[in-house]
């Protein structure tokens, strides 16, 4: 099975001068805000978003090599999702990331809610230094995207009536929008037409439901190792996606066990269960499968390239997770 670092080969040394980057780029001038920004960079993590910018960059350059502004798009790429994942682990009360202790844990919560604005701070700063409106415009939607995907999140909170529709609009804002604005945003500073603008949102868009799909589904099937972060939560927490959704279709019961919370004892381990033994699994890897292969589909028209089949990759290594 091929690994994301294999996928990002035509892009390794970008990544290596993105994370040297990213630490002059915070430039905290307070101590304790510079110390969470090390804690979070240092905490590792795959890189996928600045990547896909790059590779998608590098397909399109003539010469094959990223221009200054889409490098610095990249980083603005990662400093947006770190920030977003510092607010979350806050949200969440989540004691690890990927192994190592979340912010808010080592530091306090005030420290990381800190740490989390101040880094949104700084990529709006460096992004308004791209000088270019479009992107401006693409990337602010996305912080304004992960803020209401969050709040969205909290309002549907162990409701059973929602709809499949809400789960992917939050989806969407909580996980795809970065990828797919980002995406076109490669292409703005590439001076792209229109429609090639489009599919490039569009190949973000569905990638990104794919991945989250797929991380929906491992959240009952997978591990903490998996997942980066603990196994089988979503639905204790009363975050109601794919599977239980699907799963909800095809057992009335399970909505009872969710509008209590799962008060009574045994009410999540049956909850789990009614999901886990219904077909509720294999309709969400049918939706995951749907969205990687239109994803793909999007992306067809860039030049043969190292990057441009890494990107074609992508859909099916995002697939590969589940087997």
């Amino acid at each position: 099975m091929t690994t994301v670092t294999e996928l990002l080969l035509p892009v390794e040394r970008d990544l290596e001068h993105l994370v040297a980057n990213l630490r002059d780029l915070i430039g905290a001038k307070h101590p304790i805000l510079q110390a969470a920004a090390e804690h979070l960079f240092s905490a590792g993590g795959k890189k996928l978003r600045p990547g896909i910018v790059l590779l998608i960059s590098r397909a399109l350059s003539p010469s094959g090599e990223p221009s200054s502004r889409h490098r610095r798009l990249a980083e603005i790429t990662e400093m947006i999702h770190t920030a977003s994942l510092v607010h979350d682990d806050v949200v969440d009360e989540a004691s690890t990331r990927r192994g190592v202790a979340t912010v808010h844990s080592r530091f306090n919560h005030r420290v990381a809610v800190l740490a989390g604005d101040f880094l949104f701070a700084q990529a709006s700063w460096h992004l308004a230094n791209l000088d270019n409106l479009d992107v401006v415009k693409l990337l602010s939607r996305v912080i304004m995207d992960l803020a209401e995907g969050e709040v969205k999140q909290g309002l549907y909170k162990y409701d059973s009536a929602q709809s499949l529709e809400t789960y992917l609009d939050k989806s969407y804002c909580k996980t795809a929008s970065l990828i797919a604005n980002s995406a076109q945003a490669v292409g703005v500073l590439s001076e792209l037409s229109n429609d090639q603008l489009s599919s490039l949102h569009f190949f973000g868009k569905n990638l990104g439901l794919a991945f989250q799909v797929v991380d929906d589904i491992l959240d009952f099937t997978g591990s903490d190792k998996q997942l980066g972060k603990p196994a089988s939560t979503d639905l204790a927490s009363g975050y109601l996606t794919a599977p239980t959704l699907y799963a909800l279709e095809e057992n009335p019961n399970l909505a009872e066990l969710i509008n209590r919370q799962f008060k009574s004892k045994g009410d999540l381990e049956e909850a789990l269960d009614l999901v886990r033994t219904s077909r509720a699994m294999n309709r969400a890897r049918d939706l995951a499968e749907k969205f990687a292969k239109e994803s793909r589909e999007a992306i067809k028209w860039l030049p043969e390239s190292p990057s441009s089949r890494a990107l074609l990759e992508l859909p099916e290594f995002v697939l590969s997770r589940l087997y």
